[in-house]
C-alpha cells in the first residue's frame, strides 16, 4: 500500500529551526539518559523498570495546528525529566486535560537503553469510544519482566480527533489516527536508542484501541510500521461512515457549537468546553480515502490491509457492561415487556428483526431479561464481527483468535447491578496491566494471577516471535479448524465452539437476509 500524500507531507515537514530550552536541569547519575531525536530525556527507575514519560512525538495541536495532521515535535536544549505523565487530550473527565497532548510513554527494562542486547516492541492504543482515555493510566511493567518495550501514547480524541468538516481540507477527520502514525514513526526514528528494536514493532488496543488497531492495519499510511497487531474487542464498527456522511455530521455540529458560517477560522477559535458541549458520546474513523480508503468490513474481506501476523479477540461477556450502562447504572431494568425494544436499540436491528432475535434467544433460557439483552449485544456487536475478522484475515495472514473467559474477572469500572457482570468488556485489561484509573481497584486471587501470568506471556511471546508462546496450546485460526484459546480458570483451553456459542451463522444470516 502506498502511504498517503497527506501523510508523507506532514512526515517531512522540517522542524529544525524550532527549539525550546529547558531550564538547566542537573542529569541524575543513577537515572539513565537517552538522546532522542529533538533532545536528551532523563528517566525515573521503579519496579524493575525505567520509565520515560511524557515524550513528546508532535507539536501542540492548537492555534492553526488545530484539525491538521500532526507536525514533528521541535527540539529542546538540556535534558527533559522524563518523570511525569502528560496531560490527557480534551475529554470529558474530572482529570486535567489539554489540547497539547501528543506525548507517549516508554517503558523499558531497566538498564536497556544502555545495554547491549535489542528487545522487540509493544505499542499500546488505548481505548474509550474515541473520545476518552489516556495512555499513561495503564502501567505496563509486567509485561516489561517479559523482556519487551512497551510504548503508550495518547492521541486527538472526540470532536478534535475525528471531525469531518468541509472547510478542513485535504483530511477526513481522521486526526486521531494520524496521531497514532505519527508516534508510530517516533518509534520507528528513535525506539532504537531506547534499546528497541524498530523492525519488530506489535501494535495492540483494546476497545476503540482496537478498532485504531483495525484501522491502522487497513490504512496504507501504516505501510512498515509494524510487524504485528493484536485486537482486542475493537471489531464492533468494521462498516464505517463515509465522507459524505461524516462531513454532513460535521457541519451539524459547527452549526450547533456557533459555526454558522462553517468556517475553519471559527471552528479553529472555538473554546474547548464548546466543542466538549456539542459533540456526541462515541466517534468513529471515517472512509476517506487517503488515511482509510476503505470501510474495515471492505478491506479485510478484499484483503487491503498489511500482511503482518494478527492476534484478534474479544471477552465472553462483553454487553453486560453497556446494559448495565444503558440501564441498571441510570435507574432503568430490562423487562420482559421492554426485550424487543431493547434488542432493536442494543443490536441496532429492525423491528422484525428484532423479533427474530427475541425467538432465538428466548428469555426463558436466562436468568433475567438483562443478560438475555446482554447475550444478544455482546453476539451481535463484538462476538460474530470478530469472528468475521478471523476469518478474513486467516485467509491471508497468521491469525490467533482468543476469548477472554473468566467470569470472576473484578469489575473495576462500573458499581453493583442486578446480574453478574462476568467476563465484561475490558475486565482483560487488569490481567496485562496495572490499570491507574480504576473507580473501584480489585485483586486478582492467586489463580487468576497466573491466568495473568500466562496472558502476558502470550501477549509478550507474539511480540517476540510472531506466533504465541507455545503452539500446541494455542493453535493457528483456520478455515478448517477454527480453533481458539479460551481464557479460563484453571487454566486455558482450546475451543472450536465459538461460532455455536454465539449463534454467528444466525447473525450473519440475519444482517445478509
Amino acid at each position: 500500500m502506498r502511504p498517503s500524500t497527506l501523510v508523507r507531507r506532514s512526515a517531512i515537514t522540517v522542524a529544525a529551526c524550532a527549539f525550546s530550552v529547558l531550564p538547566a536541569v542537573p542529569a541524575a547519575a543513577d537515572q539513565p539518559t537517552v538522546r532522542t531525536e529533538s533532545g536528551v530525556v532523563q528517566s525515573a527507575t521503579e519496579a524493575g523498570a525505567d520509565r520515560y514519560l511524557g515524550l513528546p512525538y508532535a507539536q501542540p495541536p492548537t492555534g492553526s495546528l488545530r484539525w491538521r495532521p500532526p507536525e514533528p515535535a521541535a527540539r529542546w536544549r538540556g535534558v527533559r525529566q522524563a518523570t511525569q505523565a502528560p496531560p490527557r487530550c480534551v475529554q470529558r473527565t474530572t482529570a486535567p486535560t489539554s489540547e497539547d497532548c501528543l506525548y507517549l510513554n516508554v517503558y523499558t527494562p531497566s538498564g536497556a537503553a544502555h545495554g547491549k542486547r535489542r528487545y522487540p516492541v509493544m505499542v499500546y492504543v488505548h481505548g474509550g469510544a474515541l473520545v476518552s482515555g489516556t495512555g499513561s493510566v495503564y502501567d505496563p511493567t509486567a509485561l516489561t519482566r517479559d523482556d519487551v518495550i512497551v510504548v503508550t501514547l495518547n492521541y486527538r480524541l472526540g470532536a478534535l480527533g475525528f471531525l469531518a468538516h468541509p472547510a478542513l481540507t485535504g483530511s477526513g477527520g481522521n486526526y486521531g489516527l494520524m496521531d497514532q502514525q505519527a508516534a508510530l514513526r517516533w518509534v520507528q526514528r528513535n525506539i532504537g536508542r531506547f534499546g528497541g528494536l524498530p523492525g519488530k514493532v506489535t501494535i495492540f488496543g483494546e476497545s476503540a484501541g482496537g478498532l485504531s488497531v483495525l484501522s491502522l492495519l487497513a490504512s496504507p499510511g501504516s505501510a512498515g510500521l509494524f510487524s504485528a497487531a493484536i485486537n482486542q474487542s475493537g471489531a464492533y464498527a468494521l462498516k464505517l461512515p463515509g465522507l459524505s456522511t461524516a462531513r454532513q455530521q460535521g457541519t451539524a455540529f459547527a452549526t450547533a457549537a456557533g459555526c454558522a458560517d462553517q468556517s475553519a477560522t471559527c471552528l479553529r477559535s472555538l473554546p474547548t468546553a464548546q466543542v466538549l458541549t456539542h459533540q456526541g458520546g462515541s466517534a468513529f474513523p471515517t472512509v476517506d480515502g487517503t488515511v482509510l480508503p476503505r470501510s474495515l468490513d471492505d478491506a479485510f474481506s478484499r484483503g487491503a490491509f498489511h500482511r503482518v501476523p494478527v492476534v484478534n479477540g474479544t471477552t465472553r461477556d462483553e454487553s453486560t457492561y453497556f446494559i448495565a450502562a444503558n440501564y441498571d447504572l441510570i435507574g432503568k431494568r430490562v423487562t420482559a415487556e421492554g426485550y424487543p425494544a431493547g434488542i432493536q436499540a442494543m443490536a441496532f436491528v429492525s423491528p422484525e428483526q428484532a423479533r427474530r432475535v427475541a425467538e432465538k434467544y428466548p428469555l426463558g433460557d436466562f436468568p433475567s431479561p438483562a443478560l438475555a439483552l446482554a447475550k444478544v449485544a455482546t453476539d451481535a456487536n463484538f462476538a460474530c464481527p470478530a469472528l468475521n475478522v478471523d476469518h478474513w484475515l486467516a485467509a491471508r495472514v497468521p491469525t490467533y483468535a482468543y476469548e477472554f473467559d473468566d467470569p470472576k474477572a473484578p469489575q473495576l469500572y462500573l458499581g453493583p447491578v442486578s446480574f453478574p457482570y462476568g467476563a465484561y468488556h475490558a475486565s482483560e485489561l487488569q490481567y496485562l496491566f496495572k490499570i491507574g484509573n480504576a473507580v473501584y481497584p480489585g485483586s486478582l486471587t492467586q489463580d487468576q494471577q497466573t491466568l495473568a501470568a500466562t496472558m502476558r506471556r502470550h501477549w509478550t511471546s507474539f511480540a517476540t516471535h510472531h506466533a504465541p508462546a507455545t503452539r500446541a496450546v494455542w493453535p493457528r485460526f483456520t478455515e478448517s479448524g477454527q480453533s481458539m484459546i479460551s481464557y479460563r480458570l484453571p487454566a486455558p483451553a482450546t475451543s472450536d465452539r465459538f461460532a455455536t456459542d454465539h449463534h454467528c451463522g444466525f447473525w450473519n444470516d440475519l444482517r445478509t437476509g
